[in-house]
């Protein structure tokens, strides 16, 4: 296939050289080409819309992200053109973008004069018909982004969301939608473990082998109002999430319910089961993250879902984003209101313009969530690990109130990201000595091939990689390798709920947008009941997910 795209590629722009004038010396250095889709097999449905940037006649970036346009840029709108040719970061590329998807029109591949408005080889703008992109002006407010509720559906919205030519969209004149489904699989392989582990933990070789991680299927779209409102529906089977559902054999749960209802002053409020807006790690889907599970501490100390309202908006041009929320369990814990337990939650972020770039990034945030502790509280966690044994454990504990702090700053760099985030949650339990817990993670990744994770600038969080070369058009997917050193103390007053340290490595290999391997190592150590204990394990996962 890479083979007869490089021979047709060749052809067609021969034949352009043939009747347009080669660029010249002073041509710009910098070329962006927006709103261009990749060509690839699948003739039934359009493929993924991305932006191009070329510096000094080399492909640099390719991304879904918006791209900041310089003066003096040749920057050009392809239109929803469609790109054949060759993306190879660091290369001088070669393509062309045509009219029409020559998948469905044989004759755009004969008659390159009438359908190519656009030709590129190597590295140099040979053709270039296509309009203009202005530079923005400072007092324009940028298009915003077409999914705009503040938390993300749980399975990423599919690029081709909008197609009303996909076999699982709906349309009605008062409803849209489209169905979206993950499927995770799991295998465990614990490698070793010292008596002071076996001590403290039990037999963690009891735990190895298979299970379903996930099974997750819903829908999500639009009512169709002047103003559309968004609604997320998803449910899952055989569900482990840790945190707020803690009853691990439930055969199918209700997983989100929630409306994103638009509200003047470009506000959005969101109302149902949701996650709550604090921690970017909490708030991204597991697909969205480096490492195949959250940090322990995240996992320990705060829910994964609740029922309640949240506010959110932004400022500065999207670059300060923020959101408030009220919430109560009571739905799910099936008493009454007044007797469980009432959260206030909010959440800040900001990505400084000054050291944004095409490519880089750096985002900060802080949130604050307080819980007037109706019921007994509990911290703990596995080992990152979902077939495990729980590794750190406060058990019930009676409470007035508890107030949790989180800290996260992360960077990226084009395929590099590195991210910290810090959480404490302050305990007032007098019987208990007022123990504060915390914890941190350390996270590092980069992408191999070269893709770059887009940022949610009214969300504050990271999309999915990309996967710009999927192994079913000829390329090699896309391959990430990530490493994570994080903390859990829940061992304070007259708690001793253990200190862990877990060193994580982690390879992720995405075939497609909707099918991933990944296989994540992790070395643990758990000060508790008064020994220091050690174990590894690894474990492999599949993702499917319903495109």
């Amino acid at each position: 296939m890479n083979n007869l795209v490089r021979l047709l590629t060749s052809i067609l722009l021969l034949a352009i050289c043939a009747v347009a004038p080669t660029a010249s010396a002073a041509d710009p250095e910098r070329i962006i080409v927006t709103n261009a889709r990749l060509v690839g097999r699948d003739a039934a449905a359009q493929d993924a819309a991305v932006n191009v940037l070329i510096v000094d006649g080399r492909l640099t970036v390719v991304t879904q992200d918006q791209l900041v346009i310089e003066p003096g840029d040749t920057a050009v709108d392809s239109d929803g053109g469609f790109l054949f040719g060759q993306l190879a970061l660091g290369s001088r590329p070669s393509f062309v973008i045509l009219d029409e998807d020559p998948r469905e029109n044989v004759d755009v591949l004969l008659d390159t004069k009438t359908y190519a408005r656009f030709a590129i080889r190597e590295g140099v703008i040979v053709k270039n018909d296509l309009p203009e992109v202005a530079i923005p002006s400072a007092d324009v407010e940028p298009k915003p982004r077409r999914w705009k509720a503040y938390t993300p559906p749980p399975i990423a919205v599919p690029i081709r969301y909008f197609d009303s030519r996909k076999w699982n969209k709906f349309e009605t004149k008062p409803i849209s939608g489209l169905f979206i489904g993950a499927l995770m699989l799991d295998r465990q392989f614990w490698l070793s473990q010292d008596s002071n582990s076996e001590g403290q933990v039990g037999d963690v070789s009891e735990f190895e082998g298979g299970e379903i991680r996930g099974l997750r299927f819903g829908a999500v779209g639009t009512l169709n109002f002047k103003r559309p409102w968004r609604y997320t529906v998803f449910a899952a089977t055989h569900t482990f999430d840790k945190g707020f559902d803690v009853t691990r054999n439930d055969e199918f749960t209700w997983f989100d319910y929630r409306l994103d209802i638009p509200l003047p002053a470009n506000l959005m409020l969101s109302v149902g089961k949701q996650k709550e807006p604090i921690s970017m790690e909490r708030l991204s889907s597991l697909a969205y993250l480096p490492m195949q599970e959250r940090s322990a501490i995240a996992d320990a100390v705060m829910p994964v879902r609740n029922h309640g309202i949240t506010l959110s908006g932004s400022a500065a041009s999207d670059n300060v984003s923020w959101a408030v929320g009220a919430f109560n369990n009571w739905v799910d814990s099936g008493e009454s209101f007044s007797d469980t337990a009432s959260v206030l939650v909010g959440r800040a972020t900001w990505a400084p313009a000054f050291l944004q770039s095409e490519s880089n990034l750096l985002h900060v945030g802080l949130g604050l969530r307080r819980s007037d502790a109706k019921q007994p509280l509990r911290a703990r966690s596995e080992p990152e690990f979902d077939n495990a044994p729980l590794y750190v454990d406060t058990d019930l504990l009676s409470a007035d109130d508890q107030m949790t702090y989180n800290l996260e700053a992360y960077w990226r760099n084009g395929p590099y990201m590195l991210g910290f985030e810090y959480i404490g949650t302050d305990v007032n339990s007098p019987q208990s000595g007022n123990p504060f817990f915390s914890g941190y993670h350390l996270t590092g990744s980069w992408a191999v091939t070269g893709e770059m994770r887009g940022y949610r600038k009214r969300s504050g969080t990271f999309d999915p990689l990309p996967v710009a070369r999927p192994v079913n058009q000829g390329g090699w997917g896309t391959v990430e390798l990530a490493f994570r050193y994080s903390n859990t103390d829940l061992t304070d007053g007259t708690v001793d709920g253990g200190e862990m340290d877990v060193y994580s490595l982690g390879v992720n290999w995405w075939f497609t947008r909707s099918a991933h391997l990944a296989l994540n190592y992790r070395y643990i150590n758990l000060d508790r009941f008064g020994a220091q204990g050690d174990s590894s394990g690894l474990n492999a996962r599949i993702l499917l997910m319903l495109d």
